[in-house]
């Protein structure tokens, strides 16, 4: 594959995250010139403004201060740094209390794919640190416009805990299954196909945590465990409201206090 032709695949990928359509690539697009899933292939989103500049900012941040724990993620990891007005959007004062006296860094990029998230590994955002845990939630962008399915999202975690555990290798990492949504059935059964591939995948510096449960009533996911259902129009439930975040962040505490060594938060 030439340069032009690989400018033009990186190209529509930033333009399907970027916008607000759906968005499928065709099967050959799935795969980088070397044969591995573009899920597994680092990409950068540096020709969005907004990502670039939070992109730097975090960097600044990561030399800034000491770092035990690190949060990698999407929109969902993001959006702990809401702070309301509405309270279903109010996640702060969660992030505060079982976060702030912990030196934790949010390193979440809305839309971003475990392709992304792997650029940032090898792109600064595990260098200088010396971390004692982290959280990875990654993977349900993947299900979105882009329609990588499970196999390929897979490879692209592989990727992630490699290359986090190459730069960190004493860090304990708290593996989160992609959170349930109420997108379509395809989107259903390829979270399910992941979730199952991920327990006991990696040595024993990995624990895999399914928070399935948390969202679900009767059988089946709970619209009202979302904050999308509160937007203008709504869209499809995919973000947790504030309330089941915290119940996330309770359901974590016992692992992520076992791993920085310290008392778990009430």
């Amino acid at each position: 594959m030439n340069a032009s032709s690989a400018w033009t695949r990186r190209t529509m990928l930033s333009a399907a995250l970027g916008s607000g359509l759906a968005m499928s690539l065709p099967p050959r697009m799935g795969l980088a010139h070397n044969s591995k899933p573009l899920a597994a292939t680092p990409l950068s989103r540096l020709d969005l403004p907004w990502w670039k500049h939070r992109w730097e900012e975090k960097q600044h941040e990561l030399r800034q201060k000491p770092v035990d724990l690190v949060f990698y993620g999407d929109s969902i990891t993001q959006n702990w740094e809401k702070t309301g007005p509405e309270p279903w959007q109010n996640f702060a004062p969660v992030w505060n209390h079982y976060y702030g006296h912990r030196h934790a860094i949010n390193l979440g990029y809305k839309g971003d794919t475990t392709a992304h998230l792997l650029w940032r590994a090898e792109n600064g955002e595990a260098s200088g640190i010396n971390p004692r845990a982290a959280v990875v939630l990654i993977g349900a962008n993947n299900f979105g416009k882009l329609r990588w399915p499970a196999e390929p999202t897979l490879q692209g975690i592989d990727a992630i805990i490699e290359s986090l555990h190459r730069r960190l290798p004493k860090m304990q990492i708290l593996l989160l299954g992609v959170l349930p949504s109420i997108r379509n059935e395809w989107v259903d059964a390829q979270t399910a196909a992941l979730n199952r591939a991920l327990p006991g995948r990696y040595d024993q510096r990995v624990t895999f945590l399914d928070l399935r449960a948390l969202f679900m009533s009767g059988g089946k996911v709970d619209r009202t465990r979302f904050l999308d259902i509160h937007l203008t129009p709504p869209d499809p439930p995919l973000h947790p409201n504030a309330a089941t975040q915290a119940a996330m962040a309770q359901a974590m505490e016992p692992y992520i206090a076992r791993m920085l060594g310290d008392t778990p938060v009430r």
